[in-house]
């Protein structure tokens, strides 16, 4: 896989900064309550952001926040489009960041704890 020019880079941390505050403030849709976004990886002609999000507890709760994604495109790509100033607003692609997911897991294992909600040792007895 080819690395992102900078210029991509940039325009990634971009939308993931304004996506991120839409999530907070503008975006009231319940589907997208726990949603994160991790990160956007920019195609390098600049015409598709992949957004990357955590925060489904399971594979129902991703595609109810996958459809609330594509629900609020719209409205992102309008709040989007002054602060990019791009010739063309890229299109957007809303996926479950599992890789946040499995370094979550390992991170829990490495420091005792094994439980899905993180219960387990406690880390003030280390």
């Amino acid at each position: 896989m080819k690395r992102p020019s900078p210029r991509a880079e940039r325009v990634g941390v971009l939308i993931q900064e304004v996506l991120a505050e839409l999530l907070v403030r503008e975006i009231h849709d319940p589907r997208l309550r726990r949603a994160t976004v991790t990160r956007v990886r920019m195609t390098r002609d600049l015409r598709l952001a992949r957004v990357y999000f955590t925060g489904a507890a399971d594979d129902a709760a991703a595609l109810e926040a996958v459809a609330g994604f594509r629900s609020a495109a719209g409205f992102i790509k309008r709040r989007l489009g002054p602060v990019l100033g791009l010739r063309y607003m890229p299109d957007l692609e809303f996926r479950l960041d599992e890789a946040y997911d499995a370094e979550a897991r390992i991170d829990r294992l490495l420091h005792g704890r094994d439980d899905a909600r993180g219960h387990g040792e406690d880390p003030a007895h280390d």
